[in-house]
């Protein structure tokens, strides 16, 4: 598009090609050290102005994704990892997710602040659906989310009207991101493609300290939160500086798995915490 397109995108548009990019640095497609494609093609590629593709490279930055210098684009300098049992090193959560996904029955438990990383994998699963690389005919999905009435330790200043947008802010996303993950199994079911769909979405009276992911109720992906400091920029334009945010995308996760042994380190986390997921989602959710 010309650089002289409307900024066409308020905060959805904003927001789509954000979590877009982040999954893709998060997942390996633009690993640690690459350099992303020109903010031109990646504006072509995505449908939006440059002016919408220049505030998502800004706030990639601000969030530490990316670094950029004049003349040699913007590199890539983070991404989440998995320390996995099953690997030798470190990978990322998405090859576990597409393992999941590749079982007759998919059931999966999410704890988590929003549901922005967790609609990306699931919006990748269903393409491969469409793809018919995979056939699941069954998707079970649990997701807690902390309850809109708390007063959250995350993105805030100790200014009162500038925390009342943040946490305003806050609950669009997470609005979007959960409308996004229910249209994509919504569309698998009434297409056929999957023949039975269920999501539930429950809100917690905890605040999550970390993400936490149930695949098939043999496996467990876990990580904390990470607090930092930054700017964040809001839909009208306006910076707020010295907010308190939280970095889940690139937490360092753990990945446990249940085995046939019932005292093995792996059983007895992955067993715990889901006993753990079932007493709050039935005890402690709106």
């Amino acid at each position: 598009m010309s650089d002289g397109t409307p900024d066409d995108g308020g905060g959805r548009e904003f927001e789509r090609v954000a979590g877009e990019l982040r999954a893709r640095m998060n997942d390996g497609a633009y690993p640690k050290g690459s350099l992303l494609p020109s903010q031109r093609e990646l504006a072509d590629e995505f449908g939006v102005s440059r002016d919408t593709m220049q505030r998502v490279l800004r706030e990639l930055r601000s969030e530490g994704w990316i670094e950029t210098r004049q003349g040699s684009g913007s590199r890539v300098v983070k991404g989440q990892q998995v320390h996995s049992p099953t690997s030798s090193g470190m990978v990322t959560l998405r090859p576990l997710i597409d393992h999941a996904f590749g079982e007759r029955e998919v059931t999966l438990d999410v704890f988590t602040l929003t549901s922005e990383s967790l609609d990306a994998h699931i919006r990748m699963q269903a393409e491969r659906i469409r793809a018919k690389e995979i056939a699941p005919q069954r998707i079970a999905l649990r997701v807690m989310l902390p309850s809109e009435s708390l007063e959250l330790p995350y993105w805030r200043t100790g200014r009162p009207a500038q925390d009342k947008r943040l946490k305003a802010r806050f609950l669009s996303i997470t609005g979007r991101y959960t409308e996004s993950l229910r249209t994509a199994l919504s569309d698998l079911q009434t297409t056929g493609l999957v023949p039975s769909v269920e999501l539930q979405i429950r809100r917690s009276l905890l605040v999550p300290y970390s993400k936490l992911y149930l695949l098939n109720g043999t496996e467990a992906v876990v990580g904390p939160y990470k607090m930092y400091q930054r700017s964040i920029a809001m839909e009208d334009g306006e910076e707020i500086e010295g907010v308190f945010d939280v970095d889940g995308l690139s937490a360092s996760l753990t990945h446990h798995v249940k085995d046939a042994e019932l005292q093995s380190q792996g059983t007895v986390f992955v067993t715990g915490m889901q006993e753990w997921f079932d007493s709050v989602w039935e005890q402690l959710t709106e």
